[in-house]
C-alpha cells in the first residue's frame, strides 16, 4: 500500500481512514541505469559525463569520513602530479597529523586532512597503543574501504590472491578525501570521540560527512533524537554539511533502525547485478553450485576427491586433533594421499569466528601439493551467509548444509574398502571445479539485503520518530570491492591484500556521500535537505527487469524469502545517481524547521537548551515529523483525517507536473486521480496551481 504523486506548494491534502493506520509517501521520477558499478549506476554515461568525465567528477568538494582512519600509501588516494591542476578547496582548513604511523607526506592533494580522536577511550583506560595505531593510520580496514567508495581514483586495479577482478572507482573520483578516526580495531568506539571528530571536521569546512557506523543500540524515548551523535550532526547541518549515515546491519526485522533524524540521511543496502559464483561437477553429474573467487580445474579432467578425515598421517587421530578436517596444519597429513588431488575440508563455526582461516587451509593445500581445495559447510553453521572467499588455488565452498550433503554422500558411497580391515583401499569420488573468477551480470537487480535495517519504529512509546521515514534510500552495499589497509585486520580473509569485498550498510553509505558530491559540485548553493530531496524524489522503485525491487525477508535463505519492497525497507527507492542531478523540484528544509520539530517534543526545551544553548521560547510554532518539509509523508496515527502540506522549488525551467495517487488500503485521498500541477517560476520559489 502506498501513495505516489508530487506535492504542490501550500496546498492542502487530507487523509481519511481509521485510527492507528500507519501511512507514507515517497516520490520517484526515473528508473536506474543496470549493469556492474559504477557502470551499474550508470556513471559513466551520466552523472560523470555531466560533470566532464570522471577526470573532474567531484572536484572542489571535500568528503570528511569518521571511521576507522585510512591507509594514506593506497593508490586509490594517490595525487599524480601529472594530472591538470588540483588545488585544495579554498574552504577547506583541516590538517594531517604526523606521527610515526602516519609520517610526513602521508597527505596530498587528494588526503588533504588526517586526524584522530581517542581522548574518550584513553580517559577510560582502554586505548592500547600497542594493539591501536594513536593516529589516523587504519588498522582495522574498514575505514580505508568506506573512502575509496565515495571518492577512491579511477581505474586503480582490483588484484587478490593474484586475480585480477577489474579496476575501482569511488563515486566522485576527483573528490577530496579528509579522515577522522574515532574508530578503533580491538574496541569499536566512544559517543564522545566521534562527536569530537564530527565538530573537527565542521570546523575544518568539509562539504559532506559519512558515518559507516551506528549505535550499539538504540536511544529510549526522546534521547531518540537528543543522542550527542544526532545533535552533533545536526550542528554539522546547520553549518550547511550534507551528512550520511549507515542504517545499521540489524535486519530483516521491522523497526530495527536505530536512528531517525531527519537531518541526517539514512542508507540501507541493496543487491547490484554482479554475482560470483562457482560450481563443482561431480562423477555422477551431480552439479553443485558454491562461492570462492578461485581459478578452476581443468576442465576437460576428474580429479580425485580426498577427505582430510582420510588422509592423516600415522601420528594424527581426531582424537588428538578434532579440528583436523579443517585443513590449518599441513603437517597432520600424509602427502601421498593428497598429491594431485581434490582435499576436502570442513567449513566450521570456526572459520566464522575467525579461529580458521580460508587463508591457512590454502597454504595446507600448497604444501601437500594438493591440485584444489573443496569446502563443505558443517551441519552446525546454520542459516549462515558466506560471501565470496579469495583463494589462490583452485577451490570452491559449499555454503548449503544439504548441497554438502549430497557431495558426502556421493564421496563416502564411492569408497573401496578392504572387507576385513576396513581400511580405505581406493578413493573413487571424482570431481571437476570449475572457475568462479568470472562474474555473471544477469540477476535481478536490486533488491534489499535481508541486514539492511527496516525503520521506523512505531512500537515506542515516543512516536514522534515514526512520523520520519526511514532509511531514505537504499543503495549498492552487497559484494563491495573497494580498497583494503595494506595492515587492516578486519577481515583475515583479506589481510595482506590490497583490495575486500565487504557488505554491509557500511558499503551503502558512502556510495551516497560520493553521489552527493557529483550533487554539490553541480549545485554548489544546495542546502543538506536540497541535495537529500533531490536524491530521494529521483530515486528507483523498479530492478533492472522493470519489476519492483524485491525485499528478502530472512536471514536464512533470503532468496527463497522475499516481497516487494516497502518504504519503511528502501525508503525513497534506489538511488538514481544521473536523475538526481536534474530533480526538478526540491522539497527544502532549514535548521529552524528541524530546531521547531525538536521543541515540539513534549519535555524537550531543557535538552533543546542544553545541546544547541538556544531556548525554545524563541520559536513561535512547533511542527512534527508528518509536517517537516521532507520528500516523503509519513503518518504513525492517521485518526480519521490529516491535512498535511509541503513547499516546493522549482530549480529547472517551465515544466508541468502530472499528479497522481494509489491510497493504502484503508484509506482515501481526496482530489482527482489525474490532476495537473502548473508549475512557474516565482521570485524566490514555485508557484502552483491545480
Amino acid at each position: 500500500m502506498g501513495l505516489l504523486f508530487l506535492l504542490p506548494r501550500n496546498r492542502p491534502l487530507s487523509f481519511q481512514g481509521g485510527e492507528k493506520w500507519q501511512m507514507w509517501l515517497w516520490i520517484s521520477l526515473l528508473e536506474l541505469q543496470p549493469r556492474t558499478l559504477p557502470q551499474f549506476l550508470g556513471l559513466p554515461q551520466g552523472a560523470w559525463f555531466q560533470a566532464g568525465g570522471y577526470e573532474t567528477a567531484g572536484e572542489g568538494i571535500v568528503i570528511g569520513f569518521v571511521d576507522t582512519g585510512i591507509d594514506p600509501t593506497h593508490p586509490s588516494f594517490s595525487d599524480d602530479i601529472s594530472l591538470h591542476s588540483y588545488p585544495v578547496p579554498s574552504h577547506f582548513s583541516g590538517i594531517c597529523e604526523v606521527t610515526r604511523d602516519f609520517p610526513s607526506g602521508s597527505c596530498n592533494r587528494k588526503l588533504i586532512g588526517a586526524r584522530h580522536f581517542a581522548a574518550s577511550a584513553i580517559t577510560r583506560g582502554i586505548f592500547n597503543s600497542s594493539q591501536d595505531y594513536a593516529s589516523p593510520f587504519d588498522g582495522d580496514g574498514h575505514g580505508t574501504h568506506t573512502a575509496s567508495i565515495a571518492a577512491g581514483n579511477h581505474g586503480i586495479p582490483v588484484i587478490v590472491a593474484g586475480h585480477c577482478f577489474g579496476n575501482a572507482s569511488g563515486m566522485a573520483p576527483r573528490a577530496h578525501v579528509s579522515v577522522y578516526k574515532a574508530l578503533y580495531k580491538s574496541f569499536g568506539g566512544f559517543a564522545a570521540d566521534v562527536v569530537a571528530a564530527i565538530d573537527q571536521a565542521a570546523q575544518d569546512g568539509v562539504d559532506i560527512v559519512s558515518l559507516s557506523i551506528t549505535p550499539n543500540r538504540r536511544p529510549p524515548g526522546i534521547a531518540t533524537f537528543f543522542n550527542p551523535i544526532d545533535m552533533a550532526l545536526l550542528s554539522a547541518a546547520k553549518a550547511g554539511i550534507f551528512t550520511v549515515q549507515a542504517a545499521g546491519n540489524t535486519g530483516p526485522s521491522p523497526k530495527s533502525m536505530s536512528s531517525f533524524s531527519p537531518w541526517i540521511f539514512t542508507v540501507g543496502a541493496a543487491s547490484h547485478d554482479r554475482v560470483y559464483s562457482n560450481s563443482i561437477i561431480l562423477g555422477n553429474n551431480v552439479t553443485i553450485h558454491g562461492v570462492g573467487l578461485a581459478s578452476g580445474t581443468h576442465e576437460d579432467t576428474m580429479l580425485t576427491l580426498v577427505s582430510a578425515l582420510h588422509a592423516l598421517n600415522n601420528e594424527t587421530t581426531v582424537t588428538t586433533d578434532m579440528y583436523v578436517g579443517e585443513c590449518q596444519d599441513s603437517s597432520r597429513f600424509n602427502q601421498d594421499f593428497i598429491e594431485g588431488n581434490l582435499l576436502i575440508c570442513s567449513y566450521s563455526i570456526r572459520f566464522v569466528l575467525g579461529l580458521s582461516t580460508i587463508e591457512q587451509a590454502v597454504e595446507t593445500a600448497k604444501n601437500l601439493s594438493a591440485a584444489g581445495l573443496v569446502f563443505y559447510m558443517d551441519p552446525f553453521v546454520i542459516g549462515f551467509q558466506l560471501n565470496p572467499i579469495p583463494m589462490s588455488v583452485p577451490g570452491i565452498i559449499i555454503p548449503s548444509p544439504d548441497d554438502s550433503k549430497v557431495l558426502l554422500q556421493y564421496y563416502n558411497s564411492s569408497l573401496e574398502r578392504n572387507e576385513t580391515t576396513k581400511q580405505i583401499t581406493k578413493f573413487g569420488a571424482v570431481a571437476s571445479i570449475l572457475g568462479g573468477l568470472e562474474a555473471n551480470y544477469s540477476n535481478s537487480a536490486p533488491k534489499v539485503m535481508f541486514y539492511s535495517a527496516r525503520g521506523p519504529d512505531p512500537e515506542d512509546s515516543f512516536l514522534n520518530d515514526a512520523d520520519i521515514l526511514k532509511p531514505n534510500l537504499v543503495a549498492p552495499g552487497n559484494s563491495i570491492w573497494a580498497a583494503w589497509s595494506s595492515l587492516g585486520t578486519d577481515s583475515v580473509e583479506f589481510q595482506g591484500e590490497n583490495f575486500a569485498m565487504m557488505s554491509g550498510t557500511s558499503m551503502a553509505a558512502p556510495h551516497i556521500a560520493g553521489l552527493a558530491a557529483l550533487i554539490k559540485q553541480k549545485f554548489p548553493s544546495f542546502s543538506p535537505s536540497a541535495i537529500a530531496s533531490a536524491l530521494s524524489t529521483t530515486a528507483s522503485l523498479y530492478d533492472n527487469n522493470g519489476g519492483p525491487i524485491m525485499a528478502q525477508r530472512a536471514y536464512a535463505n533470503p532468496d527463497l524469502n522475499q516481497s516487494p519492497a516497502t518504504p519503511f525497507d528502501m525508503g525513497s527507492g534506489f538511488v538514481n545517481a544521473t536523475a538526481a542531478l536534474d530533480p526538478g523540484l526540491i522539497f527544502d528544509s532549514s535548521y529552524d524547521d528541524y530546531m521547531s520539530f525538536l521543541c515540539g517534543i513534549n519535555g524537550s526545551s531543557p535538552v533543546v537548551l542544553n545541546y544547541t544553548g538556544q531556548n525554545c521560547l524563541s520559536y513561535n510554532s512547533s511542527i512534527n515529523g508528518t509536517d517537516l518539509n521532507l520528500p516523503s509523508i509519513t503518518i504513525a496515527k492517521l485518526n480519521q483525517s490529516r491535512t498535511v502540506q509541503r513547499s516546493v522549488t522549482n530549480i529547472a525551467g517551465n515544466e508541468t507536473y502530472k499528479v497522481g495517487w494509489s491510497s493504502p488500503y484503508g484509506v482515501s485521498v481526496k482530489g482527482g486521480s489525474d490532476l495537473l500541477l502548473y508549475c512557474w517560476w516565482g521570485k524566490a520559489s514555485l508557484d502552483c496551481v491545480l
